[in-house]
């Protein structure tokens, strides 16, 4: 197996995981098992451990930046830890057809609401709106809200959290598809804390990114307790992930939302083809073009 090849994916994984908040579990899981042909189960597993080097990389530059809203990370964390644990031992039993089918669904989801809510982004930080919601009891009593600076749209974007009890049960669900998938759990609580909580999208990358290595530790403890991690590519897998996200986390708050979306949603298109069609040839023995099998 060609090393080299693994830590470029890594770098592609870490990269892209920066930019948008994920674990980069959503590249390093479809391009293991459908590129090199890694079992999905060690896939994921393997991924898990990655996702914490990514998690250190990116997020430490975040904080650093003041993007991090690290109170809304640490009260989201109580319910997600528990639910990477429920995944991660729910993965080592279902069955492999319907990991590649709820991968790929949680892909086609998350290319969607990527290129839908770029514009929109814009639009809120441009009027302010994200300052004008009314903070629920719970963002109070916390003191959740916070504020950070735009680099590309050169603002101070001041935010007021709602609605944080569904922000803990989502946050449950991603510790589940972290535990499950491999993720990091970042393709649901980006979209949540931005669409749902009030949070803006760079603000809700960079807190996502401070939460999914407490998330991927959780999971990728059990896994490797299973003996399911495949240290041989994980090794160079991290050393990729470091880089991409260093350098993701250095240039992420420079770019416009819009074109972040645009670009990552198409990218994840293809990779929820790439699952869509593993789940396709297991169950009635089609192979799809584009896809190796």
């Amino acid at each position: 197996m060609n090393l080299l090849l693994v830590m470029m994916m890594g770098v592609m994984a870490g990269f892209i995981g920066a930019l948008m908040g994920l674990g980069g579990g959503v590249v390093m899981v479809p391009t293991l098992t459908a590129i090199l042909g890694v079992d999905i189960k060690e896939a994921v597993a393997t991924s898990s451990l990655c996702v914490i080097a990514t998690s250190i990389a990116g997020a430490s530059r975040y904080v650093k930046q003041g993007i991090t809203n690290i109170k809304l990370a640490l009260f989201l964390n109580t319910t997600t830890v528990a639910g990477a644990v429920t995944g991660a031992l729910l993965a080592v039993v279902a069955p492999r057809t319907l990991l590649y089918l709820a991968l790929s669904a949680v892909l086609a989801y998350l290319s969607a609401s990527q290129v839908i809510t770029g514009k929109r982004e814009e639009e809120k930080i441009e009027k302010g709106e994200f300052a004008g919601y009314e903070e629920d009891k719970l963002a109070k009593l916390f003191g959740l809200s916070d504020s950070y600076y735009d680099t590309a749209s050169q603002v101070e974007v001041r935010y007021r959290v709602t609605r944080t009890p569904l922000g803990l049960a989502v946050s449950y669900l991603a510790g589940m598809a972290s535990g499950l998938l491999g993720i990091g759990g970042g393709v649901l609580k980006v979209p949540i804390m931005n669409q749902v909580m009030n949070v803006p999208i760079k603000a809700s990358i960079g807190t996502s990114k401070f939460m999914i290595g407490v998330t991927a530790s959780a999971s990728a403890t059990v896994y490797f307790m299973r003996g399911l991690v495949n240290t041989f590519l994980a090794a160079p897998l991290a050393l990729g992930v470091i880089l991409g996200a260093t350098l993701g986390a250095q240039i992420m708050n420079r770019i416009r939302v819009r074109y972040l979306k645009t670009l990552f949603g198409g990218v994840l298109v293809y990779f929820s083809y790439a699952m869509l069609a593993k789940f396709i040839y297991l169950t009635v023995g089609v192979a799809l073009p584009g896809v190796r099998l």
